[in-house]
This record gives structure tokens, sequence and C-alpha cells, in this order.
């Protein structure tokens, strides 16, 4: 397959993606925010839908990183640190504005759809023989991208 048939190829399923994900909502994408006045927060930054490990928006793609739910701060004893990292970041999104609840994402990147398109690779994407392929984890291999979202989209599908 060629660059530019690895393009058309690539675009083709990104918006075949977008079309089947029509009816599903979308999850908000957050930035961390810093400020010498104001506690740390988290601030939306757009939405997307989340597609395992692809953030699938209007108009780009991103890999996925931190997802967490806002919940406003509350006063507990916790039994490890890490439950108080967690519970300090839905705090930093609940200050940033999010309601209760809520599913963010954070920490991700954006994806060089064209890069990909023409033959490299960008954060989990990469076309492998010809084939628009994703790397659904950081020990597995690349599977084909029509397949991966096919899978992925039924399952989003099946729980909204």
């Amino acid at each position: 397959m060629t660059s530019s048939a690895s393009d058309a190829a690539l675009g083709t399923l990104l918006d075949r993606a977008r079309a089947a994900l029509v009816d599903v909502p979308q999850e908000a994408l957050g930035r961390e925010k810093t400020s010498r006045w104001r506690a740390p927060r988290i601030v939306r930054a757009g939405s997307a839908w989340h597609v395992g490990v692809l953030l699938i928006a209007d108009d780009a793609v991103y890999a996925t990183a931190e997802v967490l739910r806002s919940a406003a701060p509350v006063r507990r004893g916790y039994a490890a640190e890490s439950a108080r990292a967690r519970a300090e970041r839905r705090a930093e999104a609940s200050r940033g504005g999010f309601a209760d609840g809520e599913t963010v994402h954070v920490g991700w990147t954006p994806i060089d759809v064209a890069a990909v398109a023409a033959g490299g690779a960008s954060g989990p994407l990469s076309v492998v023989d010809g084939v628009p392929s994703v790397r659904w984890s950081a020990a597995g291999g690349s599977v084909p991208l029509a397949g991966y979202l096919d899978e992925r989209i039924a399952l989003l599908h099946g729980a909204a």
C-alpha cells in the first residue's frame, strides 16, 4: 500500500469511527493548570470519544493517559499515600469546574495522523505492512486498526 493509500485508509477508518460513535457520549479532556495564587486544578480542554487506547475527537486523535472521575475534596483518613494522591487528582478536576463523577482524561498526547498515514508512527498508531495498526498495550504487539475500532465501538454501543 502506498503512502497515499495508507492516508486514505487511515482517514476512512477514523471517519467511519466518528460516524459510528455519533450517538455515544464524548468524555472530557482536561489540562493541568497551576498558578501562584490558586490551588492546582484541571481545566476543560475539549472532549473526545474514549476508544481503548485512543481518544477520537471531531478533528483530532489523541493517545490516552490518566483517566479519573472528578470529585469534590473531602477530609478523610487514607490507608495509603496512593489513595490520597488519587483523591487529590479528583479534587483538582472538581476545582477546575468538572461535575462530580464526570470522567476526565488528563495527560493525553496528540497523535500525528499525517505521519502515521505517511508510513511512520505516532503514539500507539503505526502502519505495519501497509496496514494502519494500533499497539493496544505497551507489551503487546500491533493489531489492525480496523478490527480494533470495530470491536471497541461495539463494546461502547453495548455499554451506552
